[in-house]
């Protein structure tokens, strides 16, 4: 049977590509195409060594654990251990079922001219079936995050916040609230809730005293002009509440301090919520699932010192 190379190396391409491509997309990475291609180019590689018994040592666990953290590394270019040991075991993770589904397929079809060399599968098979399994698997894949991700996320979890507007800063503890879905309607920009007797120190004292009345339309109570271009009318509905109207107020910016990483996000609203969330006191805010996700609203610092 005569095996070409450059389908050898298309094929691992293309796998590499859906499993990295997958992999950002589950954890709401940022990505670069070129990082990407470089990425599964260099697994493609391997996969040709592999099959060519250049070196023989390739085929090695260490070296293929190695080569993974190098494919992982250089596709999505973590600034911290515990961001690439994340990145990593969904990296597997993706890896395992997208490489079961096409197993599957490939015992479905039953190629004649296909078997195995140094952990590479090698053959005649169309590509459509590697592709069509790598799909499949990244599907099943990313519904199994989402069940994992939601169960996950009813046990309390709390962040630091830094809130910082108009050159004044406040730090208060917040907590992942996967119901928070609020947006503002016109700019579609996150709004994080925050206690309003946490934000004297932040906000004008004739605001959050007269927050009645520009919600009625009183623009005029709402200080100065820098703060008026800063208000925005968030229309939500809750329990025992329809069509309800909360204030909010543009930030400069809010850092969510993780064990990660720190997210910026220079689009937040701060909407004021009038009662306490926490009897005990230990958060005073709460954000949704969308500030600490990858996106163009948000930034990751590179350097964190703690």
């Amino acid at each position: 049977m005569t095996i070409y190379v450059d389908i050898v190396l298309l094929e691992n391409l293309c796998m590499n590509y859906i499993i990295l491509f997958g992999t950002a997309y589950i954890i709401k990475i940022k990505i670069k195409q070129v990082r990407i291609i470089l990425a599964s180019l260099l697994g493609a590689v391997y996969a040709v060594l592999a099959y060519a018994e250049i070196f023989p040592m390739y085929a090695s666990l260490i070296t293929k654990t190695i080569l993974s953290i190098c494919m992982t590394y250089i596709a999505f270019n973590p600034k911290k251990i515990k961001g690439l040991i994340k990145e990593l075991i969904v990296f597997y993770l993706v890896s395992f079922a997208l490489g079961g589904c096409a197993f599957a397929l490939l015992y479905i079809v039953r190629p004649q001219d296909i078997f195995m060399k140094d952990g590479v599968y090698i053959g005649t098979y169309p590509l459509k079936i590697a592709l069509l399994g790598g799909i499949v698997g990244f599907i099943i894949t990313y519904i199994a995050f989402k069940i994992v991700k939601t169960r996950i996320t009813k046990n309390e979890i709390i962040y630091k916040a830094v809130i910082n507007i108009s050159g004044k800063q406040l730090e208060i503890n917040v907590l992942l609230d996967t119901g928070n879905m609020l947006k503002d309607p016109i700019s579609g920009d996150s709004v994080i809730m925050i206690e309003k007797n946490k934000l004297n120190s932040i906000f004008p004292e004739k605001i959050l005293n007269n927050i009645d009345k520009i919600l009625g339309g009183d623009l005029e109570s709402a200080e100065s002009l820098e703060y008026r271009k800063r208000l925005r009318f968030i229309p939500f509905t809750s329990v025992g509440k329809q069509n309800g109207m909360l204030l909010g107020i543009k930030a400069d910016f809010i850092t969510i301090i993780t064990d990660v990483e720190e997210i910026i996000n220079k689009r937040a609203i701060i909407g004021i919520y009038e009662k306490t969330f926490s009897k005990s006191g230990k958060y005073s805010g709460l954000i949704g699932l969308n500030i600490l996700e990858r996106s163009e609203e948000n930034e990751y610092l590179t350097d964190i010192k703690k």
